[in-house]
């Protein structure tokens, strides 16, 4: 089959779409080479970022990338013999079943639906009608959890065959056991003298740090550090004015760095209460690091029995799973091999061969 991707964000995303876009790139040019791949971005990459090897397409006339990848590219499509087209990024081209190519759409979340005052009105909008259309119009739909797929069958009303629950994994670079002198560097980099709790999100009320530090500091753990990891923001500033010294901020740190600072942390917390997924817990787990998680949408399906789960709105609770983990070292033991079990489910190779039976199958 030749199958096209919808690659912008593959090529120019470095955060949660971009890391799915690659992911699942990758995993089919590795484990499905029989097929022909390839990727459609209206802003090609710069040659030195471009570490997905396969043909790249871009707008064949000087009009604008999002007019050209939201209609005009099912000329290229047409012209390029693509058999299937894969939005994995939320959404597909208007009128792509005429140009009689199949499409598939990956949905993340309806966060933006089922929590509407966390999104501007104008964003709002612009989801809204362009999720809206991909769910209704594409040949199949590929959401990332069973929270997700919930979600797609309550707000649009798909029906559940329509929809297939294909998870993901984090990058390859979180499977590797590192040794402790990179580890130990990188603590010195970021000034981490002590035993220290991680959690790796980016900053928003939806994400739920203030109430980690407010856990963190119920439980007086001066042995402790809290080390929070992230992108600024406004959200970030407020609690950063807020939180006292045992409390870091770390903004802007560079990919290579994350696998050492999980595989250097005691335990990591991701205590957001409303997720897609929760690639964090998955980065934790491939990291050998126990986790405290929330409970409420998906993050059970991430960590599995690999963590605890606790109510993420209450404080209470959140510092007692995390007094729990840290008190007592054969319950993280038993969390670290239960957790290697249930992620055994999210290789690249297992997805790459739930996708091939899906295009196949349309």
């Amino acid at each position: 089959m030749r199958i096209g991707f919808d690659a912008k964000r593959a090529f120019n995303n470095q955060t949660g779409l971009g890391n799915y876009s690659r992911f699942i790139i990758e995993a089919l040019l590795k484990y499905a080479p029989e097929n022909e791949f390839l990727a459609y971005t209206p802003k090609p990459p710069k040659s030195e970022n471009n570490s997905l090897r396969l043909p790249i397409k871009t707008p064949t006339s000087l009009i604008g990338g999002g007019l050209w990848r939201s209609w005009l590219i099912n000329d290229d499509l047409r012209r390029d013999k693509i058999r299937i087209y894969h939005g994995l990024s939320n959404e597909i081209p208007y009128r792509i079943q005429q140009s009689g190519v199949k499409s598939v759409v990956t949905i993340h979340d309806l966060i933006f639906l089922r929590y509407p005052e966390l999104y501007p009105a104008i964003d709002r909008f612009f989801y809204q009608k362009k999720f809206r259309y991909a769910c209704e119009n594409a040949d199949a739909i590929v959401a990332i959890s069973q929270q997700t797929k919930d979600d797609i069958m309550e707000f649009y009303k798909i029906p559940s065959e329509r929809i297939k629950i294909i998870y993901q994994d984090c990058q390859s670079i979180f499977h590797q056991k590192l040794d402790s002198q990179l580890i130990n560097e990188t603590k010195y980099k970021y000034l981490l003298k002590k035993p220290y709790l991680i959690c790796v999100s980016s900053f928003s009320e939806r994400k739920n740090q203030k109430r980690f530090i407010e856990a963190f500091l119920s439980l007086n753990l001066k042995e402790y550090e809290l080390v929070l990891v992230g992108g600024k923001s406004k959200y970030a500033e407020e609690i950063a004015k807020e939180s006292p010294e045992g409390v870091k901020f770390l903004f802007g740190v560079p990919s290579a760095d994350l696998p050492a600072l999980y595989q250097g942390a005691s335990l990591c917390v991701y205590p957001s209460f409303f997720e897609g997924f929760g690639i964090p817990i998955v980065e934790a787990l491939h990291s050998g690091v126990s986790v405290v998680a929330a409970t409420g949408s998906c993050l059970e399906e991430a960590g599995g029995n690999g963590a605890l789960y606790a109510n993420p709105l209450n404080v209470s609770d959140l510092a007692s799973k995390i007094q729990q983990v840290l008190s007592n070292e054969s319950l993280r033991n038993k969390l670290i091999l239960k957790g290697k079990e249930h992620i055994k489910q999210f290789s690249a190779e297992r997805i790459a061969g739930q996708l091939v039976e899906l295009y196949k199958a349309i």
